[in-house]
C-alpha cells in the first residue's frame, strides 16, 4: 500500500544554478559594511523556470534567500524538440536579449545569464544574443520575459481558429 502511493506522487528535482553574486560596500563612520546579493535560477528541466534575487550580510545566505524566491516565481516554457517553437526579442531596461530556435546538435549558444536560465529550463539548442546592457540582473530577467512569451504551436493554431479549442 505505501509503494503504490509513491508511484503516484510525482517528485520534481529541481536543478538550481547560481548566476552572480555582487559584493556591495556602504560606507559608515567606523569603516565599510559590505552586503551581498546573490541572482539564482531554478529549473526542473522539463520546462519550468524561475529566477530570484537574494541580498543578505552573508553569501549562503543571499544564497539560500534567493533560492526561495526563484522557486516561488517559476514560469512554463513550450519546448518544441529540445528547442524554442520561434525567435523571440525581449526586453528589460538596457538589456535587450534575441533568441533563436537550432537544430539538433547545435547546443546552447549564449552568454552566461542567458545560458544558465536556458539549460535549467531544459532547453539544450538555442542560439542567442545580448544587446545593450550586460547587466545580469536585466538579462536574465529579459531572458525570462523572453521565455514567457513563447507560444507553442498548437496555442497559435487554436488563437487563429485553425484547431478545436480545449476544454
Amino acid at each position: 500500500m505505501v509503494d503504490e502511493k509513491m508511484e503516484t506522487k510525482e517528485v520534481t528535482e529541481l536543478q538550481d544554478r547560481l548566476v552572480y553574486i555582487n559584493r556591495v560596500a556602504k560606507v559608515v563612520k567606523g569603516g565599510r559594511r559590505f552586503s551581498f546579493n546573490a541572482i539564482v535560477v531554478v529549473g526542473d528541466g522539463k520546462g519550468k523556470v524561475g529566477y530570484g534575487l537574494g541580498k543578505a550580510n552573508e553569501v549562503p545566505d543571499a544564497i539560500r534567500k534567493a533560492l526561495e524566491k526563484a522557486k516561488k516565481n517559476m514560469i512554463e516554457v513550450p519546448i518544441q524538440n529540445g528547442t524554442i517553437p520561434h525567435e523571440i526579442m525581449a526586453k528589460y531596461g538596457a538589456s535587450k536579449v534575441f533568441m533563436k530556435p537550432a537544430r539538433e546538435g547545435t547546443g546552447v549558444i549564449a552568454g552566461r545569464a542567458v545560458r544558465a536560465v536556458v539549460e535549467v529550463a531544459g532547453i539544450r539548442n538555442l542560439l542567442s544574443k545580448c544587446y545593450g546592457s550586460r547587466n545580469y540582473h536585466n538579462v536574465v530577467k529579459a531572458t525570462i520575459k523572453g521565455l514567457s512569451m513563447l507560444k507553442s504551436p498548437e496555442k497559435s493554431l487554436r488563437q487563429r481558429g485553425k484547431l478545436p479549442k480545449e476544454e
